[in-house]
C-alpha cells in the first residue's frame, strides 16, 4: 500500500477514557470497533482507501474480536457483502469512492435498500467532489433519496465523526435502513482527538456464529411481488422511524446567535470551511461561538421538517450552504417551510454558485451576498461586503503582479513501466497511422495529457474495451484499448473481454501489468506478486485470457520499446480476425523503488557489492532537438543552456530524479534519435576487480588524453 500504519494501528487497541489522537479515517475505523461490528469490506479508493488499508494492517486486532475482513475486487461486490444484514442481526460496513464507485454498487445496493436490513447497515464512502476530486463531479445525494438510504454528512470534527459512526448503525437498526455516510477528502485527514470507548467484540462473528441460517422469509428478497410492499414500507414506515431517530438522537447541530432574524443551514462536511468564512468577516471566531445562527446537518437526507420550522421560525431569512448541484436541501426546506405555513426566505443558489467546490473564495462571496440582500440589524452589510472585496482583491492583486502560472497536468512517475508503452503507441502511430484508442480509469488515464495526448474516450474503470465496441466496426482500422490490471479484475474481464470474444470482436488490447492497484495506494490484486497474507493469490492474467478463448496474445516487457512498437505494428496489421491482446508487463515503479531501497540497505549493511545505473546526455554530441522528450516526457528528463556558445538551443538532460529505468535510452533506440545517450553505473561496495578495472580504465583515459592533446 501507499503508507504504512503500523504505528497508528496501536491507536486502535485504546480503551475507555484513553485519549485517541489522530486522522479523521483512523477516528472512523476506531469508531467501527467500538460499535461491535461484524464484518468489514470495500473496494479501494480515495479518498477513503485508508480505512480498508488500516483494517488490513490491523488485522490481528480485529481478529481477535472475530471481524471478518473482506478486500473486493469492486464495489459491486462490497456492497453484495451487506446481504449478510438483511436476515441476520449482525453489523456490517463497507467503503469505497463515490460517485463512481456508488455507481458500480448501484445494483447491489438497490436490492439492499428495498428489503431493508436487520441488522446495521453502514456505507462509507469517499464524496470525492471538487477541484481536488479525480472522478466525475456528482454527489451521491440523488442515490440516497431515490433507493431511501440515510446519508450522514458529518462535521468535520473527530468526536462528531465517531458519534455518527455508532449512531449511524442505530440509526439503520432503528428504521431497518441501510445508511450512507459521506467524508470529504477535509473529514478523511482533519486531525485531532476524542475520548475512546473499549472495543465491542459482535455478538455474532466467526468466532460465535449463529447457529444455523434465519428462516425462510419470501419479504426478505428483493423480488417481485415483495417489492411493491417493500416500497410502501420505506416510506410509510422506515422514513418517519428514521426522522424520529435523527430528531430523539440530535444527530442534527444547532449553533445560536446574536443575530436572530437570519440564519445558516449547511451540511455538516463544509461547516468548517463556512466557519473560516465567518471568522474573517468577524462573524465567528475559531472557537465555534457565532453571532449568525447555524443549523448544521449531520444528516443530509432525510431532513426532519419539525426541526427545520423550529430553525426557520421568527426569522427573515435563512442561507442554504449546499455544495453541488441541483439544489435538493434547498428545494426540501422550501417545501417544508411552505406547506408549515413559514413565510421565511430561502436564499442558496441565488447567492452562492450553482456549481463547483464551495471554497474560500465562494464561501465569502455568498455571505456578503446573503447579507446584503437581507441586510439584518446590527450588522453593516456594505461593510461586510467592502471587506470581502478586500480579502479577495489581496489574492487577485498576487495574481496579477506574477501572472497567470502556468499549468502543472499530472503524469506518470518519474520511471513507470507504463510511460515507454505510450511512448511506442505514439511512434506506431507516426509509422502507420492514427487510430482511435480508448482509454480507462488508472495511471495510465496520464496518457490523456501532454506530450502524449491520447484517449478520446473515459466511460468507466475496466471499460476501455467495451467502449470501443462500436467504434471498430465503423473505422477503416482497428481500435486500441489500454486497461490496466486492477481494472481487467474490476470489470473489464467481463465487461470487455468476455463480450468482444462473444461479439467476435477485432480490436486490440493492452493491459498494462503493473502488480497493484497503484493510482489508489498500491494495493493489492488478485494477480499480484503476493497478497495481503504475503502468499500469491494465485490469479493470472495471462492463463485468465488464455482460458476465455484468446488466441492472439503476446507479452512485452514495457521497457523495450522497439519490442513493444514492433508488437504494436503486428497487432494492427495481421490479417487474423478476433481479439488481439498485448499484456505490458513491468512492476510499479514506487512499489519498486520502495521494495529496492529496503534490499540495497540490507545488502550495504552486509558490505554486499552494490550497482546501480544512471543515465546521461552528452552535451557535445546532443543537438538540441528535444524528441527525447516529444516521445518520453519523463520528468527526469529537461534542457539546459547549451555550454557550446556556438549553439544558441538549449540541450538535454538528465537531473538527480533519475531512477535508471532506461527509457530515454530505448527511446532513442527505437526512434532512431540521436546517439547524446549514455549509461553510467556506480559501484558501492566494489570488488578488487571492480578497483582494478577502474584504475586500468582511468589510465587508459589518460593516455588517450593526452595523445590527443599532442596531435
Amino acid at each position: 500500500m501507499e503508507r504504512s500504519f503500523k504505528k497508528e494501528i496501536e491507536a486502535l487497541k485504546l480503551g475507555d477514557g484513553e485519549t485517541f489522537r489522530g486522522e479523521g479515517i483512523l477516528a472512523v475505523t476506531k469508531a467501527l470497533l467500538q460499535s461491535g461490528v461484524s464484518y468489514v469490506g470495500g473496494y479501494q479508493g480515495a479518498p477513503v482507501s485508508h480505512l480498508l488499508d488500516v483494517l488490513i494492517e490491523a488485522e490481528d486486532i480485529i481478529g481477535e474480536l472475530g471481524v471478518h475482513l473482506e478486500t473486493c475486487t469492486n464495489e459491486a461486490s462490497a456492497a453484495a457483502m451487506l446481504g449478510a444484514s438483511i436476515n441476520y442481526p449482525l453489523r456490517g460496513a463497507v467503503t469505497w469512492k463515490s460517485i463512481v464507485g456508488t455507481n458500480v454498487a448501484s445494483d447491489a445496493l438497490s436490492n439492499l435498500a428495498s428489503p431493508g436490513v436487520k441488522g446495521g447497515a453502514l456505507i462509507v464512502i469517499g464524496e470525492d467532489y471538487g477541484e481536488g476530486a479525480s472522478v466525475i463531479q456528482e454527489r451521491s445525494h440523488a442515490f440516497a433519496m431515490k433507493s431511501s438510504i440515510w446519508l450522514l454528512d458529518p462535521r468535520p470534527d473527530l468526536p462528531v465523526i465517531v458519534r455518527m459512526v455508532e449512531k449511524g448503525f442505530e440509526l439503520s437498526e432503528a428504521s431497518h435502513a441501510p445508511v450512507m455516510m459521506e467524508l470529504r477528502i477535509r473529514a478523511c485527514h482533519v486531525s485531532g482527538e476524542f475520548a475512546a470507548k473499549d472495543n465491542v467484540a459482535p455478538a455474532h462473528s466467526k468466532l460465535n456464529p449463529i447457529a444455523g441460517p434465519s428462516r425462510f422469509e419470501y419479504g426478505r428478497l428483493a423480488h417481485p411481488p415483495a417489492t411493491f410492499a417493500q416500497e410502501r414500507l420505506k416510506v410509510e414506515e422506515r422514513l418517519p422511524a428514521a426522522q424520529a431517530f435523527i430528531r430523539a438522537e440530535g444527530l442534527n447541530e444547532r449553533f445560536p446567535g446574536e443575530i436572530g432574524e437570519i440564519g445558516l443551514i449547511v451540511q455538516g462536511g463544509l461547516y468548517n470551511s463556512l466557519l473560516r468564512a465567518l471568522a474573517r468577516l468577524g462573524l465567528a471566531d475559531a472557537f465555534g461561538a457565532t453571532r449568525v445562527p447555524i443549523y448544521v446537518l449531520n444528516v443530509v437526507y432525510p431532513l426532519v421538517p419539525e426541526e427545520v420550522t423550529a430553525f426557520a421560525a421568527g426569522k427573515r431569512a435563512v442561507l442554504v450552504v449546499e455544495e453541488g448541484f441541483p439544489d435538493y436541501i434547498e428545494q426540501q426546506v422550501n417545501v417544508i417551510l411552505r406547506r408549515a405555513d413559514i413565510t421565511t426566505r430561502v436564499f442558496g443558489k441565488g447567492c452562492l454558485p450553482k456549481v463547483g467546490e464551495y471554497n474560500a473564495e465562494a464561501m465569502l462571496d455568498g455571505l456578503a451576498a446573503f447579507l446584503r440582500e437581507t441586510r439584518p440589524a446590527g450588522l453593516d452589510a456594505d461593510a461586510t461586503g467592502a471587506e470581502v472585496d478586500r480579502l479577495l482583491g489581496v489574492k487577485r492583486d498576487a495574481v496579477a503582479s506574477v501572472g497567470e502560472l502556468p499549468q502543472r497536468p499530472p503524469t506518470f512517475c518519474t520511471g513507470c513501466p507504463e510511460r515507454p508503452v505510450f511512448s511506442a503507441l505514439k511512434l506506431m502511430q507516426r509509422a502507420i497511422g492514427p487510430t482511435h484508442i480508448s482509454a480507462d480509469i488508472g495511471c495510465h488515464a496520464f496518457a490523456t495529457f501532454a506530450p502524449f495526448s491520447m484517449g478520446n474516450s473515459i466511460l468507466g474503470y475496466g471499460m476501455s474495451l467495451a467502449s470501443a465496441a462500436a467504434v471498430g466496426p465503423n473505422l477503416d482500422r482497428r481500435a486500441i484499448a489500454v486497461m490496466g490490471d486492477g481494472g481487467f479484475w474490476h470489470n473489464g474481464i467481463l465487461t470487455g473481454v468476455a463480450s468482444n470474444l462473444f461479439n467476435k470482436g477485432d480490436g486490440v488490447l493492452v493491459v498494462m501489468q503493473n502488480g497493484y492497484t497503484s493510482a489508489t495506494g498500491l494495493q493489492y490484486m488478485p494477480s499480484s506478486a503476493a497478497s495481503r497474507s504475503g502468499a500469491a493469490p494465485g490469479m493470472n492474467i495471462e492463463a485468465t485470457l488464455r482460458s476465455l478463448g484468446v488466441r492472439w496474445l503476446r507479452k512485452v516487457r514495457t521497457y523495450n520499446v522497439a519490442t513493444m512498437l514492433r508488437t504494436l505494428k503486428e497487432a494492427m496489421k495481421t490479417a487474423e480476425r478476433g481479439l488481439k491482446v498485448i499484456i505490458a508487463d513491468g512492476e510499479c515503479q514506487l512499489a519498486r523503488q520502495r521494495r529496492l531501497r529496503g534490499e540495497e540497505a540490507a545488502k550495504l549493511a552486509r558490505g554486499e557489492r552494490l550497482v546501480k545505473a544512471r543515465y546521461g546526455i552528452d552535451d557535445e554530441i546532443c543537438t538540441g532537438d528535444h524528441s527525447c522528450i516529444r516521445l518520453s516526457g519523463c520528468p527526469s528528463l529537461t534542457v539546459k543552456p547549451s555550454p557550446d556558445p556556438l549553439r544558441s538551443d538549449p540541450v538535454a538532460s538528465v537531473i538527480e530524479s533519475c531512477v535508471g529505468c532506461g527509457l530515454c535510452g530505448e527511446v532513442a533506440h527505437a526512434a532512431v534519435l540521436c546517439p547524446s545517450f549514455y549509461r553510467a553505473e556506480t559501484i558501492r561496495n566494489p570488488s578488487r576487480w571492480d578497483r582494478t578495472l577502474h584504475r586500468m580504465r582511468r589510465r587508459a583515459i589518460a593516455w588517450l588524453g593526452g595523445a590527443a592533446e599532442a596531435a
